[in-house]
């Protein structure tokens, strides 16, 4: 089975129809499609969830969903994630990477010269933040913009960085 990827988090129920108050978590939020199946989970539990609707609602997305009728039912979703399978994630545009599919590969600068292992992509208010593992239990920062990422290498698995002097000794 394909792990888990958390595509959006279930704030609370809104109203009294059984629609709950989603933060979205993906680049792409044509995932939330009327009449896809995410997988809900929260701790231990998990179950598929068939989307009947959404809708823009501020900064989040008011959920229906075919199974969830009434204000108890979505308050039985407060505080789950709603996953995809990682087979399943959307293919990555050009010069788009996941967090998923950068952890492990390496990070080397333009001589080749090892400076870690990737650990995680993350967006940040700052931009994309690189976590690079410079030595066990010693992880390095790294904005993941140009010219301080000069390449990423998918099918090696690698990232090629040119870091500013110091940057990777915070």
């Amino acid at each position: 089975m394909s792990p888990l990827l958390v595509v959006g988090l279930v704030q609370r129920p809104h109203g009294l129809a059984g629609e709950v108050s989603v933060r979205v978590l993906t680049d792409f939020p044509e995932r939330f499609a009327p009449g896809s199946t995410l997988t809900w989970r929260r701790g231990d539990e998990q179950r598929p969830l068939r989307l009947a609707g959404a809708r823009p609602h501020g900064d989040r997305l008011l959920l229906s969903f075919d199974s969830v009728g009434d204000v108890d039912a979505a308050r039985g979703l407060q505080g789950g994630e709603l996953c995809v399978a990682e087979a399943d994630a959307f293919p990555a545009p050009e010069g788009f990477f996941y967090s998923h599919e950068v952890r492990g590969w390496a990070c080397e600068d333009a001589a080749g010269r090892r400076l870690g292992v990737a650990t995680g992509l993350e967006q940040t208010p700052a931009g994309p933040l690189l976590s690079v593992e410079v030595r066990p239990g010693k992880e390095a920062l790294v904005p993941f913009v140009h010219p301080i990422v000069s390449r990423v290498d998918r099918e090696a698995g690698k990232i090629i960085l040119d870091p500013p002097e110091g940057l990777m000794e915070l």
